[in-house]
């Protein structure tokens, strides 16, 4: 072991295996985890891992025991030799142990390699306060803020104002990559840089986030820690030839920073942020917003990651919450709260509240961020642990993420909401000394 600057002891070695719930939850009280599971609306059968982990142990029992009975044999043998007696009988019989161990040693691998793979498979279980239902048609409404704008005129959507004012050029972003590309051009490039930067301020000035810059290609034990691997290998992108991806979003790399380790109490919570280009297939997506910047295979978000005590990670779920709302307040966009019902929650959250955005164009609001507790679903994955300051064995710490914001979501509000009759977009205050002092984009 060796030891960070910041007082975090780092392991050498990962954990062998991934586990993302409870193993010793998953023995003990399957039933427990059974209804959580039929609560998400999960087809996996809590019965398969019982009968999974039934046979290791027997395999493991067995395999004790005869390990145990090799050695009193070759403890016997080693003193018949030494007194001139006959161990023939015993060196057969340690023959015959040793092949039967080898294969239960195999069969063993075997099953503990099926069980993993089970478990990899397994969803985390909703938070007690996670409202039952089963799409997101059940998704209570928090809150709103702000009323949506009452326009004189028939309000477009934000492909048909960034187009006519040569801003966004979907067809040159065909030609150089494919479908669900853009090209920002001008002002609309101008734009998202500036959301970008108003978001870093504001998380690093007032909310207390430490800004981080990571790399855009992971590796596949960083994805599986987060989740995403393998049960999302559909939506990522692999680079050819490497055991790397493009990330899906910032949290994986940022999750993942302190996998290993094991961190002081006095260090909780940890919060960072960071802002990448985001890679995703959008498999599964065929046909749905196939226009604008909605639903791209690259685009930009700034990402809000805390690490946080076990005790406290309510708090600070809220707290993230929060953050992220005072985004869309400061730009003043209207925008309502939600908190995702059991079966609409994310493959690794244990509670999720989504901030919905409106969007004249579409006259409907459209998520843009999802703020999650994920408990210690992904610190056991990543082997995430914290050490009381009174001593004891290492805990897993909780972590949480949180979009702050999707840039190009925002760019999207801020377009739809800020049109004019005359086809200008007027600029939210909060943003023009990002401009340098521009009010009005198409004048």
């Amino acid at each position: 072991m060796r030891f960070l600057k910041n007082n975090a002891a780092l392991t050498d070695t990962p954990p062998k295996e991934f586990s993302m719930l409870d193993l010793k939850l998953l023995q003990r009280d399957p039933a427990s985890v059974a209804k959580a599971l039929a609560l998400r609306g999960s087809s996996i059968d809590v019965a398969e891992f019982t009968a999974l982990d039934e046979r290791r142990r027997a395999l493991l029992v067995e395999s004790e025991s005869l390990k145990g009975e090799r050695n009193t044999v070759s403890a016997e043998v080693a003193a018949l030799k030494r007194s001139g007696g006959d161990a023939s009988s015993r060196i057969e019989r340690m023959g015959t142990v040793n092949a039967r161990i080898k294969v239960l040693d195999q069969e063993l691998e075997l099953v503990q390699a099926e069980q993993n793979a089970w478990m990899l498979a397994v969803p985390n279980m909703p938070h007690a306060s996670v409202p039952e239902g089963k799409d997101e048609n059940d998704n209570p409404v928090l809150h709103a803020w702000g009323e949506p704008p009452i326009f004189p005129f028939t309000p477009k959507e934000h492909w048909e104002l960034g187009e006519a004012l040569n801003g966004l050029d979907f067809d040159r972003g065909a030609k150089l990559a494919g479908s669900r590309f853009v090209v920002m051009r001008h002002w609309a490039a101008r734009l998202e840089r500036a959301l970008v930067n108003f978001f870093l301020d504001i998380h690093t000035r007032e909310h207390g986030y430490t800004e981080m810059l990571t790399p855009l290609m992971v590796n596949r034990e960083t994805l599986t820690g987060t989740g995403n691997l393998p049960k999302f290998a559909d939506d990522l992108f692999k680079i050819d030839g490497w055991d790397y991806f493009l990330i899906p979003t910032a949290e994986v790399p940022l999750t993942n920073l302190h996998a290993g380790e094991i961190l002081e109490e006095s260090m909780l919570p940890l919060a960072y942020t960071a802002q990448t280009p985001c890679f995703r297939s959008e498999a599964g997506s065929y046909g749905k917003d196939t226009k604008g910047l909605i639903r791209m295979h690259q685009f930009t978000k700034v990402e809000m990651v805390r690490f946080a005590h076990p005790d406290r990670s309510y708090e600070d779920l809220e707290l993230m919450r929060t953050h992220a709302e005072t985004l869309l307040q400061r730009l003043e966009l209207p925008y309502r709260v939600i908190t995702l019902c059991t079966g609409d929650m994310g493959f690794a959250s244990a509670k999720t509240y989504d901030l919905e955005v409106w969007l004249p164009g579409q006259n409907k609001y459209r998520e843009i961020s999802s703020c999650s507790n994920c408990e210690d679903f992904q610190a056991r994955r990543a082997n995430l642990r914290f050490r009381r300051a009174g001593g004891g064995k290492p805990e897993y710490l909780h972590t949480l993420n949180g979009s702050g914001l999707a840039v190009g979501r925002a760019l999207v509000a801020v377009l739809e909401n800020g049109q004019q009759a005359d086809g200008t977009i007027v600029i939210p205050k909060a943003l023009r000394p990002y401009m340098d002092g521009l009010e009005t984009i198409g004048q």
